[in-house]
């Protein structure tokens, strides 16, 4: 069984909902007039533009319409309570996200999420019918002393700690060394084929068959010019792109060349 590719723009905190509409109005004109794409394509976007961007997902009906899908940046793992400000997996599944990042390096940076937390916030997700990007990556400090092994396999085990086999079926991984996010440094094609076999070979400890289908994409300063070497390396299933995802037709041709389209 071949694992279909998956492209996911993470917008951040981008884009007003006049500009998440005529994004999305000029993204599905270049996919109707393009090839047939074989690849999952996830738009994660700002809350404020999740009935936008669904709405405009939902009325368009050309080719590549059944790959595409709209999810969110992150979810609470409780289902309701006293948490201003925060957003359950159950909320979030009820407005129309399909997916939800989780434990985004700049999450666990700038607002203290763990690898335990990360782990609540998968299980609510998938336990809600959201797939999950769980997010896991090293940073410089740790690349350059020679840790990014074991920082990898520790953040993967714990992060994935309430995950069944069964639950792999919604579980998809992103590589993001933290030190290549947003600096325009990419990771080499020989760093991210290393990790993502050694991403691999966890999920195949923990989870056996159901580990190998799980897809893991590599995210970190991605653009249009590497992600086709990047995709070519062994269990390099796709990426997760940031800036290059804010406009259509750069996010576009990242995705055609990242397929070799």
């Amino acid at each position: 069984m071949s694992i279909r590719p998956l492209f996911v723009g993470n917008w951040k905190m981008n884009k007003l909902r006049a500009d998440a509409q005529s994004y999305c109005d000029k993204f599905c004109e270049l996919l109707s007039s393009g090839p047939e794409l074989d690849a999952d394509i996830w738009l994660s976007v700002p809350l404020t533009c999740l009935d936008t961007v669904k709405d405009a997902l939902a009325g368009y009906s050309g080719k590549n319409s059944d790959r595409l899908a709209v999810g969110v940046q992150n979810v609470h793992w409780l289902e309701k309570g006293a948490h201003t400000a925060e957003v359950s997996a159950q909320m979030l599944s009820d407005a129309g996200a399909r997916f939800s990042l989780i434990g985004h390096s700049e999450r666990r940076q700038y607002y203290g999420e763990d690898d335990e937390h990360v782990a609540l916030r998968a299980k609510a997700a998938i336990d809600n019918g959201l797939a999950a990007v769980v997010c896991v990556g090293e940073t410089e400090e740790q690349y350059r002393a020679g840790k990014t092994e074991q920082v990898v396999k520790q953040s993967l085990r714990t992060s994935l700690s309430s995950l069944s086999a069964e639950d792999c079926k919604l579980l998809n991984i992103a590589y993001e060394p933290v030190w290549a996010i947003g600096t325009g440094l990419a990771a080499t094609p020989e760093i991210a084929r290393d990790v993502h076999r050694l991403i691999r070979a966890e999920l195949q400890e923990l989870y056996a068959d159901s580990g190998a289908q799980v897809r893991i994409v590599y995210g970190g300063s991605t653009n249009p010019d590497n992600i086709s070497v990047l995709c070519q390396q062994e269990d390099v299933c796709g990426g997760l792109p940031g800036g290059a995802s804010l406009d259509p037709e750069t996010f576009y041709k990242l995705i055609v060349n990242g397929l070799g389209a």
